[in-house]
C-alpha cells in the first residue's frame, strides 16, 4: 500500500495509509481517497490543511485528500468548472471551521462563495467564513497531495495550512492565506503568494513572483529570466540567484544576498539593511533604503555612472571611482567604462562599496 504522511497535532508525523474513505480508529481521520481532474488548466481550493505537490505521469492532476477533524465526513469534495478551468473543489458547509494544528489563539476570516471557491478574483464577495485553532464549529479540515504532470497549469487556493513543492515541471500558483511555503526544484514558472508566513525556494529555474504580507523570504540558487520579491514586513535573504531582472522590496525588514548575476538588478527596504554581493557587470543597479546601511560587493569589470546620496551617514569607497561630483553625503562618478548605471539612496545609514 502506499503511504501518505501528515503532521499530527504536535507537529510530529503521522503515517496513514492508503484507502478509500476508511476512519482511523480514534484519530479523528479518514483515509486517503483520490480525485482526478483533466484539462490543461486546473484549479484546487481548500479551506484547511497542508498541500504537497509533486511530479505526476499522465495527462490527469491526481489529487489524494486525506480528511480529519470529528467533522471530517462531512466535507463535500467534487470536481466542477470554475471560470472555464477544472476544479477540485473541498466544501466545508459551515461558517466557523476548527483547524486545531493554527493553534489555540490562531484565527483567519475569508469570504467563500456559493460555490466553494474564493481568492481568485472571481465575481461576489461571498459570506465570510472564520476558521480557528479552537473553539466551537466545524471540525474539520483536508491534507492534499497533488500530483502535477509536466506542462500543466495548476493553481492552489488555500486559507490556512503549511505548502511544500516538489520539483514539478509546471506553471505553478500558491495562494494561502497564511501558512509557510517551501519549494524546492523544478522549472517552469512558480508564483508564491502568502497573506501571512515564511517563504523558502531553493533550486528552482524558471519565472518567480513571491509576495508576502509578512513573513521571512529566502532564494537559494534560483535561476529565470524574471525574479521579484515583493514583502510588507519581513527579511529577504539567499544566494545563487541568476536572472535578468532581480527585484526585491519590503516595507520593513533586512535585504542579503551573495553571488548576484543579473543586468537588471532593484532592491529596496522602507526599513532595513542591504547587503548585495555581484558577481557580474549590470546595466542598471537601484538600491534604496529609507533608514539602514548599505554594503555593495562587485566584481573588478562593473562599469557605471554612479550616484550615492545619503541623508544621514557616512559614503566608503574601495573601488577606484573617477569622481565627478562630492559633497557631504552625495557623491557622483564614474566606475570603469561608465557604461551602466548605478543609484544608491539611503534616508539614513552609511554607504560602502567593495571591489572583488
Amino acid at each position: 500500500m502506499r503511504q501518505f504522511f501528515r503532521r499530527d497535532l504536535s507537529g510530529g508525523l503521522l503515517l496513514g495509509l492508503v484507502a478509500s474513505a476508511v476512519a482511523v480508529p480514534g484519530s479523528g481521520l479518514v483515509a486517503q481517497e483520490e480525485h482526478r481532474v483533466s484539462g490543461s488548466e486546473v484549479s484546487v481550493y481548500n479551506l484547511a490543511g497542508q498541500v504537497e505537490i509533486v511530479p505526476g505521469s499522465g495527462s490527469d492532476v491526481v489529487v489524494r485528500v486525506m480528511r480529519g477533524g470529528g467533522d471530517a465526513d462531512r466535507l463535500e469534495v467534487g470536481v466542477q468548472d470554475v471560470r472555464g478551468r477544472q476544479a477540485l473543489v473541498i466544501r466545508y458547509p459551515a461558517d466557523e471551521v476548527i483547524y486545531p494544528e493554527m493553534g489555540r489563539r490562531s484565527r483567519t476570516q475569508i469570504r467563500v462563495r456559493d460555490d466553494g471557491t474564493f481568492g481568485d478574483g472571481g465575481e461576489g464577495r461571498g459570506d465570510q467564513v472564520d476558521i480557528r485553532g479552537s473553539g466551537s464549529g466545524l471540525e474539520a479540515w483536508a491534507d492534499l497531495r497533488i500530483s502535477v504532470p509536466a506542462g500543466m497549469d495548476l493553481a492552489v487556493y488555500q486559507a490556512v495550512g503549511e505548502a511544500e513543492v516538489g520539483a514539478v515541471d509546471a506553471d505553478l500558483l500558491v495562494d494561502t492565506g497564511s501558512g509557510a511555503i517551501s519549494a524546492e526544484g523544478g522549472s517552469g514558472s512558480l508564483n508564491i503568494d502568502t497573506g501571512s508566513g515564511s517563504v523558502v525556494v531553493r533550486e528552482f529555474r524558471g519565472d518567480l513572483l513571491v509576495d508576502t504580507g509578512s513573513g521571512g523570504v529566502e532564494l537559494t540558487d534560483v535561476q529565470g529570466q524574471e525574479v521579484n520579491v515583493d514583502t510588507g514586513s519581513g527579511s529577504v535573504e539567499g544566494s545563487g540567484v541568476s536572472a535578468s531582472y532581480f527585484k526585491v522590496d519590503t516595507g520593513s525588514g533586512r535585504i542579503r544576498f551573495s553571488r548576484v548575476s543579473a543586468p537588471d538588478v532593484h532592491m529596496d527596504t522602507g526599513s532595513g539593511s542591504v547587503e548585495l554581493e555581484l558577481l557580474e557587470d549590470v546595466d542598471e543597479l537601484v538600491i534604496d533604503t529609507g533608514s539602514g546601511s548599505v554594503t555593495l560587493r562587485v566584481p573588478s569589470n562593473l562599469g557605471a555612472e554612479i550616484e550615492v546620496d545619503t541623508g544621514s551617514g557616512g559614503i566608503d569607497m574601495d573601488i577606484p571611482v573617477e569622481v565627478r561630483q562630492v559633497k557631504r553625503n552625495f557623491l557622483r562618478g564614474v566606475l570603469g567604462d561608465g557604461r551602466g548605471t548605478v543609484r544608491i539612496d539611503t534616508g539614513s545609514g552609511g554607504v560602502r562599496l567593495i571591489g572583488g
